[in-house]
């Protein structure tokens, strides 16, 4: 049975629907506290939305120095699948384990929306799955969403087929309508929509499944 990790830090609040996603899509899902310096047992690890730490310095800048952070960095480098996902993404790129950053909204406004997303590359193990050009519809719940990097970097992300997923109407201002990227090996990628909360056709769409089997085949590919 594929066992997935989803970290829970002070302020996280999307952990028991990244869980309830994953189990009703036959995984097997484990808490992790932030505070453990070792990882269970696990086949994937994803870090959920929410305010880690209360986001008081800013998004993720405080949970990149949580414990657990140096096993999921040791677990990445090894080429475990890593998905964070909106304040989970926030942490990678805090903790340097994906590039860029994340900034406050175009027109400073909290978005909490349904968003429609494009699939623009299938080499990561959240997209694995999925179509390229494929349409999903999924929410976003987030203030700080805004992707940016240097020219550089943006460079290097279209160049090694590294943004997974753009917007079709850029909500936020991220640059390139960028809403998700991956490392260089794929295992890695952050996205600030959430697929755990269009899991069910209940929740108003059933688009993020793709991306959530996606994870899961990748997970067990690696057991």
């Amino acid at each position: 049975m594929t066992r997935i990790g989803v970290v829970l830090f002070p302020g996280s609040n999307c952990e028991h629907d990244v869980v309830e996603a994953v189990e009703a899509l036959g995984g097997v899902a484990v808490i992790v506290w932030h505070g453990d310096h070792r990882l269970p047992d696990i086949d994937a690890i994803v870090l959920p939305g929410g305010f880690a730490h209360g986001d008081y310095l800013r998004p993720g800048a405080i949970a990149r120095f949580s414990p657990v952070m140096d096993s999921i960095g040791r677990f990445a480098h090894e080429g475990g699948p890593v998905v964070g996902i909106c304040n989970g993404f926030q942490v990678l790129t805090e903790a340097g384990i994906l590039p860029g950053a994340l900034q406050k909204n175009r027109g400073l406004k909290f978005l909490c929306t349904t968003v429609e997303l494009a699939v623009t590359s299938t080499a990561s193990v959240l997209t694995g799955e999925a179509t390229e050009g494929q349409r999903l519809r999924i929410p976003i719940n987030h203030f700080e969403g805004n992707y940016v990097c240097d020219a550089d970097t943006l460079a290097r992300l279209r160049a090694d087929d590294r943004v997974v997923l753009r917007y079709v109407d850029n909500p936020n201002g991220s640059l390139d309508d960028i809403a998700g990227i991956s490392n260089e090996a794929g295992n890695v990628v952050g996205l600030m929509p959430h697929p755990e909360r269009a899991s069910d056709p209940l929740l108003g769409s059933a688009d993020g499944v793709v991306l959530l089997e996606s994870l899961l085949a990748a997970a067990a590919a690696k057991v």
